[in-house]
């Protein structure tokens, strides 16, 4: 008989204030490019192995505006068949996702058996920016903690992998980032009001995120806090967490040719298999 697993909350989960930007640097491109291609392979053979045993994964970004989401899941997912994934940017609900539970839009982008859901923003929302600018009320936010963990564990004990990882960015770097979007033509679209607005409710979003933190880093799904303000480690260290969540436990052995195809190249195609 299956049993279901518990939801334990971690003993000691995240807090942005112990984020280490002071070590957090990959200075050489050189190191860079290789660091890049060496894990982004470890990522492949990750994904094979999920195809292969049916697996699935879920992975989560939340961050800051302008923390390097939407560059970190392109190294993610540069080197991946992409038949084998999916990318869920999320913005605000539409008008008929309002009238459903606010889980409802993302149970129905959950992973299909053999692949991996990646979501730019998630159901986290509620406890962040719904919470912080009035969209839902202290009560729905509040109970939304428990909602959240309750979902997660329906998912993991349905033997879903899930990733969450949390890109955080100092103001300082922020405004640089958003001068920088301005004054880009190729980037100007990516700044938008919103940005500026919720940059003035830093403080408040700080409150929101350890609270996520506290209350939804679980044992069995727990946070992880990436010091953001260096690209290029965000991105190798990305890759780094995804793999070794996802490949925890799990065979990434290839799996042996079938016999009857090695069978049939040989005699239909002339190949030879060489084992």
């Amino acid at each position: 008989m299956h049993t279901p697993s518990d939801i334990i909350l971690q003993k000691h989960p995240p807090l942005l204030a112990n984020a280490d930007f002071e070590s957090s640097i990959i200075g050489d491109l050189k190191l860079y490019k290789k660091e890049l291609k060496k894990w982004q392979q470890k990522i492949v053979e990750v994904q094979q192995a999920y195809y292969h045993q049916n697996r699935l994964a879920v992975i989560v970004l939340q961050g800051w505006d302008a923390s390097g989401k939407g560059g970190a899941i392109r190294r993610l997912t540069e080197k991946l068949d992409p038949r084998g994934y999916t990318v869920h940017p999320i913005g605000a609900p539409t008008t008929a996702e309002l009238q459903q539970h606010y889980l409802h839009r993302f149970q129905m982008r959950l992973p299909a058996s053999g692949t991996i859901a990646i979501f730019d923003r998630s159901w986290y929302g509620r406890v962040l920016v719904e919470r912080v600018e009035g969209f839902a009320s202290a009560q729905a936010w509040q109970r939304a903690y428990q909602e959240i963990n309750e979902f997660e564990r329906t998912l993991i004990d349905d033997g879903v992998r899930i990733v969450k990882l949390f890109l955080h960015i100092t103001p300082e770097e922020q405004l640089m980032r958003f001068d920088e979007r301005l004054n880009n033509l190729s980037k100007q679209w990516k700044l938008t009001s919103d940005d500026i607005r919720n940059r003035a409710k830093w403080d408040d979003y700080v409150d929101a995120v350890n609270d996520m933190f506290r209350y939804t880093s679980t044992e069995a799904a727990s946070w992880q806090l990436i010091a953001a303000n260096r690209k290029w480690f965000t991105r190798v260290a990305v890759l780094k967490h995804v793999y070794h969540v996802l490949a925890e436990g799990v065979n990434l052995t290839p799996p042996p040719l079938d016999k009857q195809l090695i069978k049939e190249a040989q005699q239909q195609l002339g190949l030879i298999y060489n084992d």
